[in-house]
């Protein structure tokens, strides 16, 4: 059985839905869950969240939040987390903004961080992953793994 398959197997056993925000992973995340033959009775609705205004109007980050920690922060993940939980009337909800590369690094966010949000239970936990300057899509690639062991790990 596949890691998603085994979200989706503990998200029914729950009576949960779950729903991404997803920034650097461009939907990824969500076209993984949407591999395993069930996920309809999980999964609703998800967002590619790409723009800070796309993060602000979908799912509600509080556009202080982006200009006082960034856009690549775990403040940012977690209301991205709650955010698209709200929306999409999901239990479950995950945020991942992060920087790919091979441009839009910083001295503080190097190319290669990524900032997770999971919104489960009524909680947000948070973390933040450094990947290195691996090449754009392995980090997303790596981006999406983190997801589903965390949610295997939590749900």
């Amino acid at each position: 059985m596949t890691i998603e398959e085994q979200v989706v197997d503990k998200l029914k056993s729950r009576g949960e839905h779950i729903a991404f925000a997803e920034s650097c992973t461009g939907g990824m995340c969500c076209a993984r869950l949407v591999g395993v033959s069930s996920a309809s009775s999980v999964l609703d609705m998800s967002f590619v969240t790409y723009a800070n205004d796309a993060k602000i109007k979908l799912i509600g980050v509080d556009e202080n939040t982006i200009i006082k920690y960034g856009v690549v922060s775990e403040q940012v993940a977690a209301q991205m987390a709650e955010g698209v939980s709200r929306t999409a009337d999901a239990q479950v909800g995950v945020g991942v903004t992060g920087i790919a590369g091979p441009t839009g690094d910083t001295p503080d966010k190097p190319v290669g961080m990524v900032c997770f949000g999971f919104y489960t239970d009524g909680e947000v936990k948070t973390f933040t992953k450094y990947f290195g300057n691996i090449g754009r899509n392995n980090v997303r690639r790596k981006s999406c793994d983190f997801v589903y062991e965390t949610l295997n790990s939590i749900l």
